[in-house]
């Protein structure tokens, strides 16, 4: 993310309230065993995450891409009483880190996970969301948004991370295939009359999409 000031980066994380001691381990072990601990929300997103969520009280929540489980710990904060978090990751290891913290915190009754491949398992939910979170594979943001807006309530809301995608999007010939993916994306919403939309530039930029009521 070398594309935002880290000078902004480090003043919004100082004055931006703490995620808590579980999501702190969970940060903290993400970046000491996995790879690909860029991918994780991190305090200031996480925050904005439980805010919104707080904000909302969903009583259905979908997240394509669960990681090591720091976001779904953030957006499971909001969740109405006898709600329900669905999260899908892909890669078993990841979704054993993640169900590991799920339990720490208490939560696992909350969150259900499942592990393969999103585009096969999201039409097995037959859920009606109140809130949907896109944060998996770029390639296919198009085809998770297309499979979750019919089944997203009237008013309901998509969120999209890495809608930036390390700036380069910004570039004057967008390239390689997840910067392109992204950018497409965000053509797709910006055209869709179905929906409304605000982009953020929080971090690697975070799209806040609302269905308009029918």
């Amino acid at each position: 993310m070398d594309f935002i000031d880290q000078r902004a980066e480090a003043y919004s994380s100082r004055y931006t309230s703490k995620t808590g001691e579980i999501l702190h381990k969970n940060e903290l072990e993400s970046l000491e065993t996995n790879r690909q601990v860029h991918m994780i929300s991190g305090q200031v997103q996480g925050k904005l995450l439980e805010f919104l969520s707080l904000m909302l009280k969903p009583g259905k929540v979908l997240e394509i891409g669960t990681f090591t489980g720091f976001s779904a710990l953030c957006l499971e904060k909001g969740l109405q009483p006898g709600g329900t978090l669905h999260t899908i990751e892909l890669r078993e290891e990841d979704a054993a880190f993640a169900a590991r913290y799920f339990k720490k915190a208490g939560v696992e009754d909350r969150i259900r996970l499942h592990i393969g491949n999103a585009l096969e398992i999201i039409p097995q939910l037959n859920e009606q969301w109140d809130l949907v979170f896109i944060d998996a594979d770029k390639v296919n943001y198009i085809e998770y948004y297309e499979l979750t807006l019919p089944s997203l309530k009237p008013g309901g809301w998509i969120l999209a991370d890495n809608v930036l995608f390390h700036g380069q999007v910004l570039e004057d010939e967008v390239k390689g295939k997840n910067a392109k993916a992204i950018h497409a994306f965000n053509e797709h919403v910006a055209s869709d009359s179905r929906v409304e939309q605000v982009m953020l530039t929080v971090r690697d930029g975070l799209m806040l999409i609302r269905k308009l009521q029918e």
